[in-house]
């Protein structure tokens, strides 16, 4: 039974999670922080980390379960649960509908909105998939997809959109596109020779490498606005500024003609972002909680 909880895990790379649920748990503080002027209830974390658990996990099972045939084809990905015959098609659809059902039951725990919005969310969580094979618009379709953590959380404790909640899930959706253009490059042939689209197969990597720069500097930028919607101070600005260094060096790394350090920036540098804007941003709140 490990074994095969482990086999599961390993399918939707279970630890990526942290890209997106530090960003919900964000997403969590700040709207209990700019409302009541505290941190929400352990309950609300429970099941704001259950909707995550299970979003993530339908999401990524689905992808594999999609792409099978394309994974097949694509030397890097051939050796994955699916393609290799260890995780059977009806296995993973089974752990997907249990993942569904998870988020689902998580939903309706924490607010009439959450579970009105859940059918959006599984639109988006199916439909990603099935983007690459007609736009090269799917990387923006991920970042949406994750921008939903972010705004998830925030609507978990406020039952309501607001302003600073929608900007903190417009910068961690372009946030994700944009590192999600830089992993793309490494399949440009291959998706092309199958039809399959992105920013790299549309546009060339050295102009998609400039879009994702593009990207990433917007996203800066509407981290740089949150404290006009939420009362943020230098614990916030320095936080953020880590991330804008971050990005740089995650641009650094690599290069239309050396794409050899691509998964230090995809996944190292990446995991370091998410880290780091939760911890200061976190650090900020409660400092000024506990100066009050």
């Amino acid at each position: 039974m490990i074994g095969r909880v482990r086999l599961f895990m390993q399918l939707v790379k279970f630890e990526h999670t942290i890209f997106a649920l530090p960003y919900a748990y964000l997403g969590t503080v700040l709207a209990g922080f700019s409302t009541t002027g505290a941190v929400p209830s352990f309950r609300v974390f429970l099941w704001v980390t259950l909707a995550m658990v299970g979003a993530r996990s339908a999401a990524m099972a689905l992808n594999r379960v999609i792409d099978q045939k394309f994974d097949a084809l694509n030397p890097r990905t051939a050796n994955r649960e699916i393609p290799k015959g260890i995780i059977s098609s009806r296995d993973a659809v089974m752990f997907i509908v249990l993942s569904l059902l998870l988020l689902g039951v998580s939903a309706w725990m924490l607010n009439t909105l959450c579970l009105v919005l859940l059918p959006v969310a599984v639109i988006f969580l199916v439909g990603y998939s099935y983007t690459k094979r007609y736009t090269w618009l799917c990387h923006l379709i991920l970042g949406i997809t994750d921008a939903l953590a972010p705004l998830g959380g925030w609507i978990a404790v406020t039952g309501r959109f607001d302003a600073a909640g929608i900007i903190l899930a417009a910068a961690v959706g372009l946030w994700i596109a944009g590192f999600d253009i830089i992993y793309a490059c490494q399949d440009v042939e291959i998706d092309r020779r199958l039809g399959l689209h992105s920013v790299p197969a549309r546009f060339g990597v050295k102009r998609a490498l400039m879009i994702s720069k593009v990207l990433h500097i917007v996203t800066v930028l509407l981290f740089l606005s949150l404290p006009l919607f939420v009362h943020l101070g230098i614990w916030y600005v320095l936080g953020t500024a880590i991330v804008a260094v971050l990005l740089i060096v995650e641009h650094r790394l690599i290069s239309p003609h050396d794409m050899t350090r691509i998964n230090v920036a995809f996944f190292t540098v990446n995991s370091y972002i998410a880290s780091v804007a939760f911890v200061f941003t976190c650090l900020d709140v409660v400092l000024q909680l506990y100066t009050r």
